[in-house]
């Protein structure tokens, strides 16, 4: 279903509003609470970054459409009374956003009845903005608007392929299958979050193989990745709209060639 211009508009109102919450709390020394404490996983870091600036997003959807839904990861979901459901992780990355570090973003996508069809990846330090909706992709910076493309890459030897952390997000399963993939690959780089995403749509990078995705690392990038001309699944070529293991390509031949040896 077509995105009108009124809720692209109202998409990029709620990303202003929370770069406007987040960029004061970037390369200073705020408190960090490790959520991974309270589960027995893995270091997992909020501050109130996060918690500051998803309150602000609902707090204008509430407002404004609130028969609209909201899923965050801090706050939980609010249902849906109409079928459309924001899904919301205004800093993905907190591990590198509390190094100082660029490589983290703020995701914002619109699902309609289950299918996300408006994504929106924004850096607002950088004020780098990338739009997903209606077959196609955006960078937006100040006095810019360029139009995303994937490269083509016909065979992994020639691939550059990303993942953001395989040690820490992999079971031992995973590990091994992507081993399979890093070992045919002409370069392999990890780190980057969200902005690998952004580097496969700009056409830099061929391949990402991520796992353990939630729901709200993974709305945002689908109508990006796709608008860009890219495909992004699961690793057996299912949809990923719910999260779990992520396999995003710009070249259906190498995404073939991939899903082959992740599934060895």
């Amino acid at each position: 279903m077509p995105v009108d211009a009124d809720t692209i508009a109202f998409a990029n109102r709620l990303t202003d509003a929370s770069g406007a919450v987040i960029r004061p709390y970037f390369r200073r020394r705020i408190a960090v609470t490790d959520k991974g404490t309270s589960n027995g996983s893995a270091f997992d870091p909020v501050t109130a970054a996060d918690r500051e600036a998803e309150q602000a997003i609902r707090a204008i959807i509430e407002g404004d459409r609130p028969d609209d839904g909201i899923l965050d990861e801090e706050f939980g979901e609010k249902p849906s009374r109409n079928g459309c459901l924001w899904v919301l992780d205004p800093v993905d990355g907190t591990r590198a956003f509390i190094t100082g570090r660029h490589e983290w973003g703020s995701l914002i996508a619109l699902e309609e009845n289950g299918t996300p069809v408006l994504g929106i990846i924004d850096q607002p330090v950088l004020r780098e903005r990338f739009v997903g909706a209606n077959g196609e992709a955006h960078m937006r910076t100040e006095g810019e608007n360029l139009r995303l493309r994937v490269r083509p890459c016909s065979n992994l030897s020639e691939a550059i392929v990303c993942a953001t952390h395989p040690n820490a997000y992999f079971t031992p399963g995973e590990r091994a299958a992507f081993s399979r993939v890093e070992s045919r690959a002409r370069m392999t780089r990890f780190g980057g979050d969200c902005y690998l995403f952004v580097a496969l749509a700009l056409g830099f990078v061929d391949l990402i193989v991520e796992s353990s995705f939630k729901r709200w690392d993974v709305a945002a990038l689908i109508p990006i990745v796709e608008g860009a001309g890219g495909i992004i699944t699961n690793w057996e070529g299912g949809s990923c709209a719910m999260g779990g293991p992520v396999l995003a390509a710009g070249d259906p031949r190498i995404h073939r060639e991939a899903m082959r040896l992740l599934s060895t």
